[in-house]
């Protein structure tokens, strides 16, 4: 059975300067059955024509900070949170892709990658692109182009 005992975290997650309309929040809350990792995400950039979507790679990075410089706004959130030292897609810090509609995606998972208590202090990140599953060492997903900063609920 997991522990439950872990305390729930959240991040807000804002866009970059290039893409400031993309707001969301993330939760983290342990469950019976690993850790609920719930997103909402809107203002995603849009995809066009009838027979396309959004799709966004979601990883935790090592990082504490959203924070970088003006090619990379988001530089010090650093690689993928992976203490093991596993190769990709097998760090604890990688998720399932985001699918948006319309500039906006919402979705929810369990994992026992990790618990709420081990990401809380590291950053959620959104790409650009999908996670291509096999590119080392981070699926060649592209710029960042959100972030948030993963703190405890109080």
């Amino acid at each position: 059975m997991y522990n439950t005992s872990y305390q729930a975290a959240s991040a807000v997650i804002t866009g970059s300067e290039k893409y400031p309309d993309i707001r969301g929040l993330a939760v983290f809350v342990p469950t019976e059955l690993g850790t609920m990792v719930s997103v909402s995400v809107y203002g995603l950039p849009k995809s066009e024509g009838e027979c396309r979507c959004g799709v966004f790679a979601m990883h935790i990075h090592e990082g504490m900070t959203c924070t970088g410089n003006a090619e990379d706004p988001f530089a010090d959130v650093k690689g993928h949170y992976n203490p093991n030292g596993c190769l990709h897609p097998c760090h604890k810090g990688d998720m399932p892709p985001l699918f948006a509609d319309n500039g906006t995606a919402y979705f929810a998972f369990i994992t026992t990658r990790f618990t709420s208590e081990d990401v809380i202090g590291h950053t959620i990140i959104i790409h650009r692109n999908f996670d291509d599953l096999h590119t080392q060492p981070s699926g060649n997903s592209g710029e960042k182009i959100a972030c948030g900063e993963i703190m405890p609920i109080l």
